[in-house]
C-alpha cells in the first residue's frame, strides 16, 4: 500500500527518467559477459564443439587421406614444407640441395706465411732479410726467430703480400708455405 502512495507522489517526468535508468542498467548487465575462470595448469582447456567435431572427423581418416589433407592445407594456407623433427628432439642435418652445391666456395682473403726450413749456408742472409721484412726485429730477435723454424712469419695478410714475402725469403734460402 505504501508503494502506491509513493507512486502517486512522483511526477510523470521522474517516472520516465527512472524508466530510462532501469533500461540502461538492463542493457549494461546484458552487455557485460560473465567472466570465465581459466582452467588450472594440469587440466586440459575446454574445446569448442566445432573443433571437437573436426578432430573426430580427422581421427577417422586413413593415413593416405591424412596425407592428402596435409598437402591441401599446405597449399591453401601457403605453408612451407617443414622437416619433421625426430622423437629424440635432435634436429637432423638437412641434405644439401642443388642450390647449395652450386654456390661457389668462399674465397680465402687472409693468408698465413710459415717458415718451414732454411738452408744453413744462407742463414746469415736469411736473418738479415727477416730483420728487414718484419717490423720491430733486431738482429738477435731475427736470429732466434729463424732458428725456431718451423714458425709463422706473418698471419692474416693478403695474397699479394704473402706472395711477395714468400718470394723474398725463398731467394735467401728459406722454404715457405702459404696457408
Amino acid at each position: 500500500m505504501n508503494s502506491i502512495r509513493i507512486m502517486h507522489r512522483i511526477p510523470f517526468r521522474q517516472w520516465r527518467s527512472i524508466s530510462r535508468c532501469a533500461s540502461l542498467q538492463q542493457e549494461v548487465t546484458e552487455a557485460i559477459s560473465p567472466l570465465t575462470i581459466p582452467p588450472p595448469d594440469g587440466v586440459d582447456k575446454p574445446v569448442s564443439a566445432k573443433i571437437e567435431k573436426i578432430v573426430s572427423e580427422i581421427t577417422n581418416l586413413s593415413l593416405l587421406e591424412v596425407s592428402e589433407l596435409s598437402q591441401v592445407l599446405k597449399k591453401r594456407l601457403n605453408l612451407p614444407d617443414a622437416p619433421v623433427m625426430p622423437m629424440g628432439g635432435f634436429a637432423m642435418a638437412a641434405p644439401a640441395t642443388e642450390e647449395e652445391e652450386a654456390a661457389p666456395k668462399a674465397v680465402k682473403t687472409s693468408f698465413t706465411v710459415k717458415l718451414t726450413k732454411f738452408d744453413e749456408k744462407q742463414k746469415v742472409a736469411l736473418i738479415k732479410e727477416v730483420k728487414g721484412l718484419l717490423e720491430g726485429f733486431n738482429l738477435v730477435q731475427a736470429k732466434k726467430f729463424v732458428e725456431s723454424a718451423p714458425t709463422v712469419v706473418k698471419a692474416d695478410i693478403s695474397k699479394d703480400e704473402a706472395e711477395k714475402l714468400k718470394e723474398a725469403l725463398t731467394k735467401v734460402g728459406a722454404e715457405i708455405e702459404i696457408d
